[in-house]
């Protein structure tokens, strides 16, 4: 896929982060990149496996109001990892949208464990159901 596409997914995705999250998100870039380099995986502790995205940045709750200029939060996804691990393009897409949902997260202030909570919630919740024909709403 071409970077270009790819970027795409990446806005396509943050298009569909409710509004109420998505007002919320202030000072944070979006930033895609092909491979993660070895300070990213040392920043995530990843010592083996796949980095799909990554927070840098001080989370939301530790905000205040008396902090100066500061420069931009980045949330940065790999397009490498989640093309090899991704199965077709619709694949594709839902990893994209997976990865920056957790990276959101992490600005909202959550760690590691809430947010793997708060996915398999999510997950319950958006996967369709037999009184659901139009599947995911």
């Amino acid at each position: 896929m071409s970077p270009q596409d790819f970027d795409r997914l990446v806005e396509s995705a943050c298009a569909r982060i409710p509004a109420r999250f998505r007002k919320r998100l202030e000072n944070v870039a979006f930033v895609v990149e092909q491979e993660p380099s070895a300070r990213h995986l040392a920043s995530a502790g990843v010592v083996s496996g796949s980095l799909l995205g990554l927070y840098q940045g001080r989370p939301l709750p530790q905000r205040s109001v008396q902090d100066g200029f500061v420069m931009p939060d980045q949330i940065i996804i790999f397009q490498g990892p989640h093309e090899r691990l991704a199965r077709s393009p619709a694949h594709l897409r839902t990893l994209v949208e997976q990865t920056v949902w957790h990276e959101v997260a992490h600005y909202f202030g959550m760690n590691e464990r809430q947010v793997r909570t708060a996915e398999r919630r999510r997950r319950k919740l958006s996967s369709p159901r037999r009184e659901s024909p139009g599947g995911r709403f």
